[in-house]
């Protein structure tokens, strides 16, 4: 659950599960929230669940089980996935080397934490490696939009703000010691992350809300409509079960790499240069479900992932995984919208360009 949620119900918030986690759904008004991130900037509450791995060999440990090398230094993280024996994705995560503490901090999704830890420690064997579910020890919050490094440095004391994507610095906000994380765009504006003690969770949310340049407070529905804008898979819709490949998210993988589960599906997959499915942008007449149909002509070609009435183009958009060759061609496409099929077309991503780009924007090789 959220670690304040007491303050968000006193924001007049309401709530939803993701995951199994309990966050906040918005503050109503969502729309103007939207808005008022992709104009100045917002703060929410991250919903992750936290692993902390310790011991000698967590380094080696983790980076033979992902996708993406674990960085050495301190102070540098990487967005991983976590493979199926045929190259399916179990789960993304982000990896922290928290050398000073000595440990990595590993976000993921919450529904996930249970298994990887379980997984993992069922690995260890004779390594020095010690896996911890550690999510309500951590309050995370995001703080996103075009003036977000402002806001950041306005309220950062001890350190400047971090510039290269997942880096991080640690430095104080008030008298509270936090760790600042450089965001890799999901939103498709300047983005970080603070992580820091459940207990003084609300005196940084409050800190991030109210000091130095104002920060709009966010929910899931809001995180939801500027990432979906912003061309970026999730867990929950898009990455689940996927091969990475489909997805074009490169930004998890190492090619070079070839000591993990799943290694070998995946090279062998880019070393073809050819994907079974291609994730598209989609402007519709209506909103569909997630998991509408999409067709060219009579045969069905794939299926929605996730739609919203965007807010900044004021229509309906969606992300959908089709045949890759119905994704790169030209041939007329509609979707199954409440039981109807309506034209729709093909847009590129992202759908709104904002102050940044998302690391997970798909990508594919050249035919």
């Amino acid at each position: 659950m959220t670690v304040i949620e007491d303050v968000h119900a006193d924001h007049g918030a309401t709530f939803t599960e993701v995951g199994g986690r309990r966050v906040v759904e918005d503050y109503g008004r969502a729309p103007r929230t939207h808005a008022a991130v992709r104009r100045v900037v917002g703060v929410t509450e991250k919903g992750y669940g936290v692993l902390t791995i310790t011991g000698a060999d967590r380094v080696d440990f983790v980076d033979n089980a992902v996708s993406n090398r674990v960085p050495d230094a301190d102070g540098e993280g990487c967005y991983a996935l976590l493979l199926d024996p045929q190259g399916g994705i179990e789960t993304d995560m982000y990896v922290y080397n928290a050398a000073a503490g000595d440990r990595l901090l590993v976000f993921l999704p919450p529904s996930q934490v249970d298994a990887v830890a379980e997984d993992w420690r069922g690995k260890t064997f004779i390594q020095d490696v010690e896996i911890e579910e550690a999510t309500a020890d951590f309050g995370v919050f995001g703080v996103y939009g075009p003036n977000a490094t402002e806001k950041i440095a306005s309220v950062l004391n001890g350190a400047a703000t971090p510039e290269a994507p997942l880096s991080f610095v640690r430095g104080r906000m008030a008298d509270t010691g936090v760790t600042v994380v450089r965001d890799d765009g999901l939103t498709g504006e300047e983005g970080y992350e603070v992580v820091c003690t459940a207990e003084e969770a609300a005196d940084v949310f409050d800190t991030l809300e109210n000091r130095g340049q104002a920060a709009a407070p966010f929910g899931r529905h809001t995180w939801e409509t500027l990432t979906l804008e912003a061309g970026t898979p999730l867990f929950d819709s898009e990455l689940r079960g996927e091969i990475p490949n489909d997805l074009g998210i490169r930004t998890a993988l190492d090619f070079e790499k070839g000591c993990y589960v799943g290694q070998e599906v995946v090279s062998r997959i880019e070393n073809r240069g050819q994907t079974g499915s291609r994730l598209v942008g989609l402007t519709t007449a209506a909103v569909p479900e997630s998991g509408a149909a999409v067709f060219a002509g009579d045969s069905a070609v794939g299926d929605v992932t996730r739609a919203t009435e965007s807010p900044s183009l004021e229509k309906p958009v969606a992300l959908a995984l089709v045949e890759t060759d119905v994704a790169t061609g030209t041939e007329a496409l509609t979707v199954r919208i409440a039981g109807e099929e309506r034209e729709t077309e093909r847009t590129p991503l992202p759908f709104v360009e904002g102050s940044d780009r998302s690391a997970r924007l798909p990508r594919y090789p050249a035919e």
